[in-house]
């Protein structure tokens, strides 16, 4: 059977489905699975089995998101502070969490079509050495090419770059806080923090969450626009800067010739893009090197 069990929605739960669906959706959600331990507490067993019970919930929820129509979804499963937890509770949600997604990866192809995908997420000081080597480097590099730190670049090197920012993040347990996830992908996006413990969580909890979306679309919306807008017109004021100099360095007057001045922006462009793929080509090469070598020493 599988883990993300199949079956439709009961009638009701289609009914307000097809409601909620008739607004606009977000297509990606992250959950902070926040409660296990309380949940645990609350019904009087042990805590692995609160663990256990919010794994469950995972993939009950993911069937939950499938049914919505969202296509992705990102969860804070375990954070470097919960390595601080005695080395019994460690061990179980290792083994535990072992078990889980490796049948979630065993059915893998099954749910490619869904478009779910697993992602391990981790901060930039536990990056291996050499990697953190090659974008210190580029960043001393960049002393010459200051156009070419941006934003945007930093949009790219993240571990979330082939994946949109999430539109609407979720905390449950009643927590008011991020604990350091996804803060700079969810800067635009609807952050819902619900009372409801992670294991206890419903289809009525996540209809909730999404309703708050919508009710704030349209201004996130907005937000997110202007926050792109500027970003380009602040690149393009950089490119101007750089061209300007440049035919003042050829003994141009400051406004230059307006052809020279389009063939110098569309070099400069060109050229900046040139050098910001094979960053983040000999990047991505250190990415691939470093799990290759973690998954030879793990077996």
């Amino acid at each position: 059977m599988s883990w993300i069990r199949e079956g439709e929605l009961t009638i009701i739960e289609r009914f307000c489905a097809n409601i909620i669906k008739a607004g606009p959706m977000p297509k990606h959600v992250a959950f902070i699975m926040d409660g296990n331990r309380r949940y645990a507490q609350k019904c009087h067993v042990e805590r692995q089995e609160g663990h256990s019970q919010g794994f469950d919930k995972l993939a009950q929820t993911l069937r939950w998101c499938l049914n919505l129509g969202i296509r992705e979804v990102t969860v804070y499963a375990f954070s470097i502070e919960n390595f601080k937890r005695s080395k019994e509770e460690v061990d179980g949600l290792m083994d535990l969490a072992r078990q889980k997604f490796s049948r979630l990866l065993e059915e893998q192809e099954r749910l490619k079509k869904h478009g779910v995908c697993i992602r391990v997420l981790g901060d930039l000081p536990l990056l291996p050495l050499d990697i953190q080597e090659l974008i210190a480097r580029a960043v001393l590099a960049t002393r010459n090419y200051n156009n070419d730190v941006s934003e945007s670049l930093l949009d790219k090197c993240l571990y979330t770059n082939n994946s949109p920012d999430p539109d609407l993040l979720i905390r449950t347990s009643g927590e008011v806080r991020l604990s350091d996830f996804l803060l700079w992908q969810t800067s635009h996006s609807c952050l819902v923090f619900q009372s409801v413990l992670w294991p206890e969580y419903s289809f009525w909890n996540l209809c909730e969450a999404i309703l708050q979306f919508q009710m704030n679309y349209s201004t996130l919306q907005k937000a997110r626009d202007s926050y792109m807008e500027e970003r380009r017109r602040q690149q393009m004021e950089r490119d101007q800067a750089y061209v300007t100099k440049k035919l003042q360095q050829e003994g141009f007057a400051s406004h230059g010739d307006s052809r020279r001045r389009r063939t110098l922006l569309q070099k400069c462009t060109a050229m900046r893009e040139e050098r910001i793929q094979g960053f983040l080509q000999a990047l991505e090469h250190k990415r691939a090197d470093f799990f290759e070598r973690l998954c030879t020493v793990s077996a």
